[in-house]
């Protein structure tokens, strides 16, 4: 069969596939598919799913879930339509119950709303598989739906569902998935104290965090949970350092709610007065507290009461091995200021599509960092160091199998190549870091850098600030000690 006839013979069996859900009776149907898949317009029903995923703790979720359907949205609705310019069903045979208010104007095939909801649905079920039956019970419902109320054949449909699938497996490769398993840790060797009713432990909860809404929520549990636990809540006005440094003053344990900055800052305070530090997660997305596999109040609660703790390995930039401490991630170079730009939109438009709008303001001004490293001259647009070894290779590290391991995991990014800039942003955004030539990983024990530009843009734990010229990536002399049932 010749590829005309063969498409031929396809647009038959849509055209027919159409004729019969458009004459089949369905009453039921006839009330509910056009007002769900309505609801998809402009994603408003995905950004709904959205907020209640993360209200439920499933942030990471809604965040895969929205960067897949930008991506999808995109693709489908601006250059698959205007490649295919697939006219619209006729409508003769639709019942009119079930048309819609408003006929869409753009042209047929892909099925945009298709392409959002399959990737959507992906995305989700990619972060949380316990959500993908219900969240792809209503991908189902709004991709049909077009079908059903006369907008798309279902060729349309089916197209879109897999251009939806396949936009969250290219989210996923830039933006891998984190293993449904927490890092490991050794337990401590020196002991945490027990604290059956909380007695000694001061929590200091960051109401600017991502969840300082559920500050009265949270204080209300831990003293129902440790009667004698002091809360400290820390308001938009005060100075979050502050408060930690005051409360580890009178503290046994020093406990710590908000993000991942603020868990920064709580940990050198607690390393350097030699207290055991508490974790409650509390941020937009948890990177430690994840990592660590602490997922509530009730977790934590449980390991003060029993005196369950693990040490970590807790990274250092600073010369003499102290003071300027990461948890979790280090960088200096353009990279401070992707995050900064990133994380104006990223809860709006998704973390894969902010960062790529975020690359595409900073590169087309920014200037390469000049430093030595190891004593040798480069010119590079970002170092990055991770606090144990990060996994996968490439530009968005994502997870560690260790907590503990010692190492730092540096990154470089090369500016001396020909097309550096170019090269950059077409690795970064394919998900090809890794194998291109701007692009060097090494694990190292100790790396001096040093610069000649005074002061250098950083970025500790995603919190951009100063830092001195003169760095030395390594481990912390001094292990944390952290509860952890």
């Amino acid at each position: 069969m010749t590829g005309d006839r063969f498409l031929t013979r396809l647009d038959a069996w849509d055209l027919a596939l159409y004729r019969k859900a458009a004459t089949t009776d369905t009453p039921l149907l006839d009330k509910v598919l056009p007002r769900l898949t309505s609801s998809a317009n402009h994603s408003v029903l995905w950004i709904g799913v959205s907020v209640a995923l993360a209200a439920a703790g499933h942030r990471r979720a809604a965040v895969r879930g929205l960067a897949s359907l930008a991506l999808a949205s995109a693709t489908a609705n601006v250059p698959a339509k205007l490649a295919a310019r697939r006219a619209r069903p006729e409508l003769r045979p639709v019942p009119v119950p079930r048309r819609l208010l408003r006929q869409p104007q753009t042209t047929s095939f892909p099925s945009g709303h298709s392409a959002s909801a399959g990737a959507f649905a992906t995305g989700v079920a990619l972060e949380s598989p316990v959500f993908a039956l219900p969240v792809a019970v209503l991908a189902a419902g709004v991709a049909y739906g077009r079908v059903h109320t006369g907008v798309h054949y279902p060729g349309d449909v089916a197209a879109g569902l897999a251009l939806g699938v396949g936009s969250a497996l290219v989210v996923r490769k830039v933006w891998p998935v984190r293993p449904d398993r927490p890092a490991f840790a050794r337990p401590a060797r020196r002991p945490a104290p027990a604290l059956p009713d909380g007695d000694g432990l001061v929590v200091v909860i960051n109401e600017k965090a991502g969840s300082g809404e559920r500050a009265g929520e949270v204080e209300e549990q831990l003293h129902r949970l440790l009667p004698k636990v002091q809360v400290v809540r820390c308001g938009p006005d005060d100075d979050v350092e502050q408060c930690l440094t005051k409360a580890a003053e009178t503290a046994q344990v020093l406990g710590v709610m908000g993000g991942d900055g603020t868990v920064n800052c709580a940990a050198g305070i607690a390393l350097d007065a030699g207290l055991p530090l508490a974790v409650l997660p509390g941020g937009t997305l948890d990177h430690f507290a994840g990592e660590l596999g602490v997922q509530s109040v009730d977790d934590v609660v449980a390991a003060v009461r029993n005196g369950s703790a693990v040490e970590i390995t807790v990274g250092s930039a600073d010369p003499d091995g102290g003071d300027l401490y990461f948890l979790n991630t280090f960088a200096v170079g353009v990279y401070p200021e992707l995050v900064r730009e990133r994380e104006k939109r990223e809860q709006r438009i998704g973390k894969w599509p902010a960062m790529a709008v975020a690359m595409a303001k900073i590169l087309r001004k920014a200037e390469p960092v000049f430093v030595e490293i190891d004593g040798q001259p480069r010119r590079l647009w970002t170092l990055f160091a991770g606090n144990g070894h990060y996994h996968p290779a490439g530009f968005a590290p994502s997870w560690r199998e260790r907590l503990d391991d010692g190492c730092i995991d540096v990154r470089l990014i090369d500016a001396d190549h020909r097309a550096a800039r170019l090269r950059l942003a077409v690795a970064v955004l394919t998900g090809r870091l890794g194998q291109s030539r701007v692009y060097e990983q090494r694990l190292v024990g100790t790396l001096p850098v040093r610069t000649r530009q005074g002061a250098l843009r950083i970025a500790r734990d995603g919190e951009v600030g100063e830092g001195p010229g003169h760095m030395t990536l390594r481990a912390a002399s001094r292990k944390l000690v952290v509860y952890l049932t």
